[in-house]
């Protein structure tokens, strides 16, 4: 199909039925930031918090227009099932929605309350997908195929018009998430058909790339394996139809990781208090992304939010990255001698800089390794000054931050148990939380006794929070509790806590 029929589908398609016109909003505090002018269309104001339904609808209405059927069939463990099972509420049809077994019953249940009938089989969207098409076949029923059907094409396309209608004074680009490809698709056919200079960029996750592939080698290219926490765009290979669109139309696609669309997701919350799922957030990192390595000013880039299906316990993850996506934090592995006074050494070292995480188990009496974050206010510029300064003072570094199963995993098991420690004291402790608070609590504590374990971690919050073994004689403990009072620190004694003899001494 050329892509001035694609413009008349478009055009035609009823997609307000059951959509809204998003708003294009200014990014204003992004904006300052990166130089230029970020527009975001908000595609999670959507009654389904996503795209999705334009394409879902249109399908499901054009083909009752030349077919008769009262069911439909898909596949989906995410937006676009959604997106079915309100169109074809909305046309007074039935939805059955084949999801894998291994389908978070949140989704299940936002499926169901459109009137969906829900069908799980299998563990993968592929295993689901196969079941779909066989009972579609079976009842005579249309599959609506998420991405690689004209019809959805078209619908999505719709976002292409709103958005040039919203913004009259130009764009200089438009970014897209990219997962099957049926978003890029019906965007670049409505742009090329209607506007001339504006650039059309694709957004991938680094570990779910196959549109990116298969522009590389020129024909489709199946991934072996993707990454899933771009789950809305966790997709083996592009669609046929998409990826013929989006050859001669996509100007570019940008790669970006899971720090960056964390990062992007604070982005977006900080300037609309909203959060996009992770699909949802990728068009913003490839913006960041792009003016990292292109260097334009005063330029319009528009990015679609596509989605805010967000779980809630996926936050904490979401927070703990976002900062290394910003480039505003580094992980490091230190070595220091075990002795009193070797971590507030330690602190000194870094200057004035807030650590956002220290933890540490003692080990043996030689030296003692340590897991640190350190805030940085320069980006990636002053990590390698850091590193270099901590070298020449001779402590032994290793950089962590960009290694994954240091951030995922090693964080969270820093520590376990130590050896039969003689007169250990474990004490649960709050103090202010600002610039140097760590340093400063540590100086107030002093050299007398030796810190044995420290767990401590800045969530941005107006106290930090800190648990902390320290080898001191029952006789001397009334000193330290004497300390902390004078300087107004609440803490608990924890040593009789049963947590501490199950997982720590």
């Amino acid at each position: 199909m050329k892509l001035e029929h694609y413009l008349k589908k478009i055009l035609t398609a009823p997609v307000y039925d059951v959509a809204v016109r998003t708003p294009l909003q200014a990014a204003e505090k992004l904006s300052r930031r990166l130089g230029n002018r970020i527009l975001l269309k908000r595609e999670d104001l959507q009654p389904v918090f996503s795209f999705k339904l334009r394409g879902a609808y249109n399908c499901i209405y054009q083909r009752s227009r030349r077919e008769s059927f009262n069911q439909v069939v898909t596949a989906s463990a995410g937006n676009h099932a959604q997106g079915v099972a309100l169109a074809a509420d909305r046309l007074g049809m039935k939805a059955l929605i084949v999801m894998p077994e291994t389908t978070p019953a949140i989704k299940i249940d936002a499926v169901k309350a459109f009137g969906a009938k829900i069908t799980l089989h299998g563990d993968t969207y592929d295993d689901a997908y196969t079941h779909a098409i066989a009972l579609a076949e079976r009842r005579s029923s249309p599959f609506i195929h998420p991405y690689d059907d004209p019809d959805v094409i078209a619908g999505q396309g719709t976002v292409a018009m709103e958005l040039m209608q919203q913004q009259r004074e130009g764009i200089d680009a438009v970014f897209v998430p990219v997962g099957g490809g049926g978003l890029i698709a019906g965007i670049a056919a409505y742009l090329r058909a209607t506007q001339s200079g504006i650039r059309i960029i694709g957004v991938e996750p680094k570990d779910a790339a196959s549109l990116h592939a298969a522009l590389k080698t020129g024909r489709r290219v199946r991934l072996g394996q993707v990454g899933i926490f771009v789950d809305g765009v966790a997709v083996r290979q592009i669609g046929s139809e998409p990826f013929r669109i989006a050859r001669q139309t996509v100007d570019e696609v940008v790669l970006v990781d899971t720090d960056e669309v964390c990062a992007a997701i604070k982005d977006i919350f900080e300037d609309t208090r909203s959060i996009a799922e992770p699909a949802g957030a990728l068009a913003v990192a490839g913006i960041k992304r792009y003016v990292a390595t292109h260097r334009p000013i005063n330029k319009t880039f528009a990015a679609v939010v596509s989605g805010a299906n967000m779980n809630f316990d996926r936050l904490r993850h979401v927070s703990e990255r976002a900062e290394l996506g910003e480039q505003r934090e580094m992980l490091l592995a230190v070595q220091v001698p075990e002795k009193p006074g070797s971590f507030r050494a330690f602190c000194r070292a870094l200057g004035r800089r807030s650590i956002t995480e220290f933890n540490y188990r003692y080990a043996n009496a030689g030296k003692a390794d340590i897991f640190v974050g350190v805030e940085l206010g320069s980006g990636w510029r002053e990590r390698s000054e850091l590193l270099a300064s901590l070298r020449r003072q001779g402590y032994q570094v290793t950089d962590m931050s960009l290694n994954e199963m240091a951030k995922l995993h090693v964080r969270y098991m820093v520590g376990g148990r130590g050896p039969k420690l003689e007169d250990e004291y474990l004490l649960r402790l709050e103090f202010p939380e600002r610039p140097g608070a760590l340093a400063s609590f540590l100086e107030h504590l002093g050299q007398s006794w030796n810190i044995s374990l420290f767990h401590y971690r800045n969530h941005g919050a107006a106290y930090g929070r800190v648990l902390m073994g320290v080898q001191i004689p029952q006789r001397e403990r009334s000193r330290l509790r004497s300390l902390l009072d004078k300087l107004g620190y609440l803490y608990t004694d924890e040593t009789e806590n049963p947590v501490y003899g199950l997982f720590l001494h």
